[in-house]
């Protein structure tokens, strides 16, 4: 027999024995039918009780596996894979969870009427209304602290990367990292503080700026981590052919991060479009069309879904319009981080040959 034969038929010693692709499947099927068992004898009625008995049966059944079929250093790797799936679930689980449930209850009410008009003379207690007014109130308020903390915020984030240097630039980045933990009762309450010195009335601006003081930060922060993506040999290419600095951030560095700057501000704009507190303080709310956010009470979103809620005791027409708000916030948020999504992938470098 030659030796080439004897070799093809020694088996290798490189790989040693793994268990199958499946079996994670089949150890999560028999860990979550233990928890089921675990579960009746002991007289736990919650699913969620289960889920958390499954996934400790599950990540303490592959470590064991693992370790008796591919020794102990296979079985930390995929045990802690396994920590990885189980964090996964546990995230994505609630948020689920939580959609079915607004849309189920939901769509009960929403329908073209339900967008197209207001409560007006309808009571809370009372089936109809709708939403438009609130939707009215809500793109306003969001638009215009758009327009008024977007801008501030690029800039400042242009300033921190470009040119901030020394004692200034740490206060700056000091105080944009306080403003973005301050809880959003906080700018409200310094919006009304303005209010009450001024003795003005309740309006939809106020909101505004309530709102722009939230979104600055996340824009700032956004904004200064895409910025220093861009590689520093562009804009020396671009300063050694003598163009000013102002113009190669005008027409290199900010064209170049557009996408991710763009993405941030709609994040930004999806988190303050859901803020409650400084609506209620400075806005109050209003059951008419109101178009004017400089005068007047006005309504919004978040503000609706709260205040339809609170009547929702006795009154079964107010708790289903409290979800279907909810359900046309949500829908209004996740449209916009489909938008951001897109604005990145169309605006992102090209990396093909």
């Amino acid at each position: 027999m030659s030796t080439a034969a004897v070799t093809h038929k020694r088996p290798s010693t490189l790989r040693g024995a793994s268990l199958p692709r499946w079996s994670p499947w089949a150890i999560a099927a028999g860990s979550i039918a233990l928890a089921v068992v675990i579960g009746l004898a002991g007289g736990l009625h919650s699913k969620v009780q289960w889920g958390l008995i499954a996934a400790v049966l599950f990540v303490l059944g592959t470590y064991g596996i693992a370790a008796r079929v591919e020794g102990r250093r296979q079985a930390k790797d995929r045990i802690a894979t396994s920590f990885v799936w189980v964090a996964f679930l546990l995230a994505v689980i609630p948020l689920v969870s939580l959609i079915w449930v607004t849309v189920s209850r939901g769509v009960k009410v929403l329908n073209v009427y339900f967008l197209t008009h207001s409560m007006g003379v309808v009571a809370d207690s009372e089936p109809g209304g709708g939403i438009y007014h609130a939707i009215i109130g809500s793109l306003e308020q969001v638009g215009l602290a758009t327009v008024i903390g977007a801008p501030v915020g690029i800039l400042t984030a242009i300033y921190l990367v470009e040119y901030g240097r020394g004692r200034l630039a740490k206060a700056v980045t000091f105080f944009v990292d306080v403003m973005t933990g301050i809880p959003s009762i906080v700018a409200g309450l310094f919006i009304l503080s303005l209010m009450l010195i001024f003795q003005m009335q309740p309006f939809g601006f106020a909101g505004s700026l309530a709102l722009a003081i939230l979104m600055m930060p996340v824009v700032v922060r956004s904004t200064e981590e895409m910025l220093k993506l861009v590689p520093n040999e562009l804009r020396e290419a671009s300063l050694a052919l003598g163009v000013p600095k102002w113009r190669t951030i005008l027409k290199v560095v900010l064209p170049t991060s557009i996408g991710g700057i763009t993405t941030g501000v709609m994040l930004a704009i999806a988190r303050i479009a859901g803020e409650t507190a400084p609506v209620l303080l400075l806005v109050f709310g209003n059951p008419f069309i109101n178009n004017n956010p400089f005068e007047g009470a006005q309504a919004s979103l978040p503000l609706f879904i709260f205040q339809q809620y609170q009547q929702s005791a006795g009154a079964s027409a107010a708790y289903d319009r409290a979800w279907a708000a909810s359900l046309t916030l949500i829908a209004f948020v996740m449209i916009l981080n489909l938008v951001a999504r897109g604005i990145a992938r169309w605006k992102a470098p090209k990396t093909g040959r």
